[in-house]
């Protein structure tokens, strides 16, 4: 398991994550509850695919973007990109920017 996926997992098992209003949108059009996509962090295995992200809003130089796949525990493939947020030096939380069962 990469370093990235477990300081995800960290992040969203301790409670350190928020969504976009775009992943609330998304998942509420595709009827995911919070715990589904924090159910699905838990079980993934590993970073579907790194991008990185073309927003003119960005802080930083370089700002990553990590989509991960996994199903929750119900068994739906759940599709997920966001960002980790540092401030200062220590790893704040993870944002999700979407959120929404996979196609």
């Amino acid at each position: 398991m990469s370093d990235v996926l477990v300081r995800i997992k960290r992040a969203v098992l301790a409670g350190r994550y928020a969504f976009s209003e775009k992943a609330r949108a998304d998942m509420q059009a595709t009827g995911l509850t919070e715990l589904d996509v924090v159910e699905s962090i838990a079980n993934a295995v590993a970073v579907y695919k790194r991008i990185r992200s073309t927003s003119p809003d960005r802080k930083d130089r370089r700002e990553y973007l990590y989509v991960i796949q996994s199903p929750n525990l119900a068994g739906s493939i759940v599709y997920t990109k966001g960002k980790l947020v540092r401030e200062g030096d220590e790893l704040s939380y993870y944002f999700l920017i979407s959120s929404k069962r996979a196609d």
